[in-house]
């Protein structure tokens, strides 16, 4: 596609006397993944972060298909179709399966009453469809394992809908087997035209399903290219001299 979803031009941030961002341009296009990947502090949080409308940039803008937003709110994000899975997945641990994927979206009956039923049911389909195995889907959330839980976060940004969807770390807690599953689900988001961006340090797992590679190092865009014009292990010397440039000019 020719046309990106989402543009974010010259994005800037700040955090007192520390530049997250200092001017970042990024792109996303409809039915491809698009990875942002850097160090640590390299800015790749942030920049999703006001994305999706958690925090407020202090410059630039934001073109999400014919719209401009000096800034969004998290509810203006949700109604441009955007949906975020963060890394602290942002579940309620007292809640089952249902109540997180239909929290803030409940189903009632006569009105007034939780239809438990009928959301739980809804929610096995969910899963079912996904692949996504959590035996018991009635029990609390803080007693499932790591993978389960970020499992059900990924299920419910897929039925939260949206055609931009982000996710931050996504597979960091899970085994080989949900890992593969989630990777997956990627690749059927996108044969959906789905427009996918993706966080994530395992850069071999970023070029199993990535389209393009974006490059964040101390706040600036560095590079960006298709994920076939280059390796994971070029990427990651990449990274690693970026880095080191950046301790040898702290030692000057």
């Amino acid at each position: 596609m020719d046309t990106p979803v989402v543009e974010m031009k010259q994005v800037k941030k700040r955090f007192g006397y520390i530049q997250a961002l200092g001017g970042v341009d990024f792109k996303a296009y409809p039915g491809e993944v698009t990875a942002i990947v850097g160090d640590n502090g390299s800015g790749k949080s942030t920049l999703i972060k006001i994305l999706a409308g958690g925090l407020k940039p202090d410059g630039g803008e934001i073109h999400i298909r014919d719209r401009v937003f000096a800034s969004l709110t998290a509810k203006q994000a949700i109604e441009q179709g955007i949906t975020t899975v963060y890394q602290d997945l942002a579940l309620d641990n007292c809640k089952d399966c249902a109540g997180n994927i239909f929290l803030g979206r409940e189903i009632m009956k006569c009105k007034i009453l939780l239809d438990h039923r009928l959301m739980r049911e809804r929610t096995k389909e969910l899963l079912k469809r996904l692949h996504i195995s959590i035996p018991d889907i009635t029990q609390p959330v803080e007693k499932m394992s790591g993978g389960q839980r970020q499992a059900l976060a990924v299920a419910r940004a897929v039925y939260a809908g949206g055609d931009i969807m982000i996710f931050d770390e996504p597979t960091s807690a899970m085994g080989l087997k949900e890992t593969s599953r989630i990777m997956e689900l990627f690749l059927d988001l996108k044969k959906q035209g789905k427009t996918i961006i993706l966080i994530s340090h395992n850069l071999f797992q970023v070029f199993d399903v990535a389209d393009r590679i974006c490059v964040l190092h101390n706040g600036f865009l560095v590079d960006s290219f298709l994920t076939g014009d280059s390796s994971p292990q070029k990427l990651h010397e990449m990274i690693v001299e970026k880095e080191e440039e950046m301790t040898d000019e702290e030692m000057v």
